[in-house]
């Protein structure tokens, strides 16, 4: 009887995961139509990667509930997880190819590593807070995402054995751009990243390298965690 009772109890439990994904699944949906789609993303590539990549996986579990609303969410750490339509606004802003190499700055739970990782051939992303950054390569490596490649460190200086790098992503605020990071990017490269001061508005730049400038365009104003250094 009592085998019989943990058998009912498995069948039960995967009956209500396989519920709780096609829950998701719809919301996921609903999310790329409304919050993004819906306002003006266009991007087939981007719109693709924002329906596939589970939200909810990287967000704690007592929030995976809200994993699909629009709004950044709390991953401890002082840090958090943007919400949907500025990671896919980030993310067309770039003008991903699939041959591109792209470095993160800022990699959080891994949501947004996740997001390019299904657009372009590789990721290559730091974090500075050493748990979220453990906590987000094993979280990626049980997710099968092959092609991402996690550090933890100051991302201040980029990744010098990556470069040239296609596109950088900085996921958090900085009070200036890092000339490291222009220095990596290949000519044609694109780099976002917000930027202003950590207690005032920051603008959400484009940075542009080609041979003989570097351009800088505002996007947008956007709210972002301060970009943290070593000391």
């Amino acid at each position: 009887m009592k085998s019989i009772i943990i058998c009912m109890m498995g069948i039960f439990s995967f009956f209500g995961l396989a519920k709780a994904q096609e829950n998701y699944a719809a919301l996921r949906k609903a999310m790329v139509a409304i919050q993004i789609q819906g306002r003006g993303i266009t991007d087939p590539s981007t719109l693709a990667a924002m329906g596939t990549v589970e939200r909810h996986e990287f967000v704690p579990k007592d929030l995976k509930r809200y994993a699909y609303q629009d709004r950044p969410l709390p991953i401890g750490n002082e840090q958090t997880i943007s919400q949907p339509y500025i990671v896919a606004f980030m993310t067309e802003v770039l003008r991903l190819k699939k041959s591109d190499r792209v470095l993160e700055i800022g990699t959080g739970s891994g949501y947004q590593a996740a997001v390019l990782a299904k657009i372009v051939d590789s990721v290559y992303t730091i974090e500075i807070v050493d748990e979220l950054a453990l906590e987000a390569k094993e979280r990626l490596k049980a997710l099968d995402y092959d092609n991402i490649v996690v550090k933890a460190g100051d991302g201040y200086h980029g990744w010098p054995e990556k470069a040239p790098i296609d596109a950088v992503m900085v996921t958090a605020g900085a009070e200036e751009i890092p000339e490291a990071l222009i220095d990596q990017l290949k000519e044609g490269g694109r780099m976002i990243i917000p930027v202003g001061p950590h207690n005032g508005t920051r603008q959400l730049v484009l940075v542009t390298k080609t041979k003989n400038k570097i351009t800088k365009k505002n996007l947008m104003a956007v709210s972002f965690v301060p970009f943290t250094r070593d000391d």
